[in-house]
């Protein structure tokens, strides 16, 4: 129902205001209590509903506009409604629109509250090789929550399950210098509940220099941009969040189109709370790789040091080695700094598996060793 200044507020729409489920008509304890699906974040709601012949109080009012203006602080989300606190007696000459606000509030926590600033970021579990690769750096962690809900209200309230990545080697060899621009590009990659980012920007190539530049998914390059999933988009099979590659890289016909990093995520099934949980157990596999195997691109050359002709072209041959490398898991929890009553506890991160392959042949064969780490 619309309201204009003077009007009645009847008893069963106030409730609605509290209590309110359904698209439209979201109520404040349902967008910021147990809630359902993508609405709830495991916050602390108002009181009963108001019963027939009773009189809606000033200090109920207060109690809405305060969870509202709470709720505001968290998402940043801008509000038409003056909710300051009144007095008994005062008219409430502003509800035109109370409803619109809550929706806007609603809204923003079914889109993951991307606005929200109060967030902690948690320590760290790390993948760290042990030596250098020259095949791959692949780590699988998981990030369990203590069921469903609580799955659910860390992402509804803006957490983000957090990737990064470092290169103890950044310019040793060739693939150093390539795998250290992705993972500056990249920056730090979040997976929230709705879309994942990165803080980076993967269409920089200044720090390659003027021709080269590492591809993404605007340009004609076959890699995978999947950063418009999240936690609710993710099945029991992983999708790729990003398959991230050097397209045209300081070492031409060596490792143009053949390094990349690849992020992927996949979920175990509904927990068996019931209220729209998209499971509890998220795992994250990040793969560092080169495809290259000490080969040029388009020609059988043997890996060596120094330089060859390749169609008229100059192409530098570094050996492919990178690292030592990490890979991080870590989180971006919700806090009760900006609005929350609440805190929402980070998940536990576990290893399922870790590795890395180089070749550690002294002559032209290849002798590929793969490392748990």
């Amino acid at each position: 129902m619309a309201y204009s200044a003077g009007d009645t507020i009847l008893i069963d729409q106030y409730n609605t205001f509290l209590n309110g489920t359904t698209a439209g008509n979201y109520g404040i304890n349902h967008i910021i209590g147990t809630g359902t699906g993508n609405l709830g974040m495991g916050q602390t709601t108002l009181g009963t509903a108001v019963n027939t012949g009773e009189i809606i109080t000033a200090a109920q009012w207060n109690s809405l506009f305060s969870a509202m203006d709470n709720l505001a602080n968290h998402t940043n989300v801008a509000l038409a409604v003056s909710t300051r606190q009144r007095t008994a007696g005062e008219i409430i000459a502003v509800v035109a629109s109370l409803n619109s606000d809550l929706q806007t509030l609603a809204s923003s926590v079914q889109g993951g509250c991307v606005n929200a600033t109060a967030l902690t970021t948690g320590s760290p579990t790390n993948s760290l090789t042990t030596g250098v690769w020259d095949t791959s750096h692949i780590a699988e962690y998981t990030y369990t929550f203590t069921g469903g809900d609580q799955a659910r209200w860390f992402f509804n309230a803006g957490g983000k399950l957090r990737i990064s990545f470092a290169n103890t080697q950044q310019n040793s060899t060739g693939l150093d210098t390539v795998v250290t621009v992705l993972m500056n590009n990249i920056g730090n990659f979040d997976i929230g509940a709705t879309v994942s980012t990165c803080s980076g920007n993967m269409n920089d190539d200044s720090s390659e220099g003027d021709s080269n530049q590492a591809g993404s998914a605007a340009g004609p390059n076959p890699n995978v941009d999947g950063r418009t999933l999240g936690y609710y988009d993710l099945t029991t099979e992983y999708s790729t969040l990003l398959d991230y590659y050097e397209s045209s890289g300081t070492y031409d016909y060596s490792y143009d189109g053949l390094v990349s990093i690849r992020v992927e995520a996949k979920t175990n099934a509904a927990h068996g709370d019931g209220r729209g949980n998209n499971g509890n157990v998220i795992t994250v596999r990040v793969s560092l790789l080169n495809a290259d195997l000490g080969y040029t691109k388009g020609g059988n050359y043997p890996r060596i040091a120094g330089t060859i002709d390749y169609d008229g072209k100059r192409s530098q041959i570094k050996e492919n080695s990178c690292g030592p490398t990490t890979i991080s898991f870590n989180t971006r929890y919700p806090n009760n700094s900006e609005g929350l009553s609440t805190n929402l506890g980070a998940p536990t991160v576990a290893k399922v598996a870790a590795s890395y392959t180089e070749d550690t042949s002294t002559s032209a064969t290849p002798n590929r060793t793969t490392t748990s780490i």
